[in-house]
């Protein structure tokens, strides 16, 4: 869902979306999810406790960064504004900051299953699907509205970071 949300933050910024685009998009939302997937069951328990003290911690700093630079984006005249969530660096760094957590998960199945390839491959799928749908909304809403929508974008990757944040610290208070 982290990954649908931010696709529709790029779609909203994209406008007038190409449909390479909203693949391009997919491909790193749904890839990501598969890889950090397998590569948490890779690394099996060894590392569990190390990754979850930080792995919010990695992700709100990633996208504070990135829903800050939006925001400020938003607030440049028009013409100045250079913020692409198509461009590889930036859509890596999105795609790798909603995935983190899929880390943690390939970690689990490590202890639940002898092979995660099939787990990995659905989860990809599936973020792939709603990523690419993700982009097309947001486009929608963002041709549909005369509003500064970087900063609302940038609210959006602010409010995913944060939400990570709680999330994990409501799950160690329980």
């Amino acid at each position: 869902m982290d990954s649908f949300a931010v696709s529709i933050a790029s779609g909203v910024i994209l406008k007038d979306v190409k449909f390479r685009e909203s693949l391009l998009i997919g491909f790193f939302m749904g890839g990501f999810q598969a890889l950090m997937t397998g590569i948490g069951f890779l690394l099996g328990s060894s590392f569990k406790g190390y990754i979850e003290s930080w792995d919010h911690w990695i992700a709100f700093g990633v996208l504070v960064l990135l829903g800050g630079k939006m925001i400020v984006e938003g607030l440049k005249h028009e013409s100045e504004r250079c913020f692409c969530p198509t461009k590889i660096a930036v859509l890596s760094l999105l795609a790798l900051a909603t995935s983190i957590d899929a880390l943690a998960v390939g970690l689990s199945f490590a202890f639940l299953v002898d092979s995660v390839a099939q787990s990995a491959s659905i989860i990809g799928g599936v973020a792939f699907l709603f990523s690419v749908i993700g982009v097309y909304l947001g486009a929608g809403f963002g041709t549909s509205r005369k509003l500064r929508v970087e900063i609302i974008g940038g609210i959006i990757l602010i409010g995913i970071g944060t939400k990570i944040l709680i999330e994990h610290a409501v799950l160690h208070l329980a």
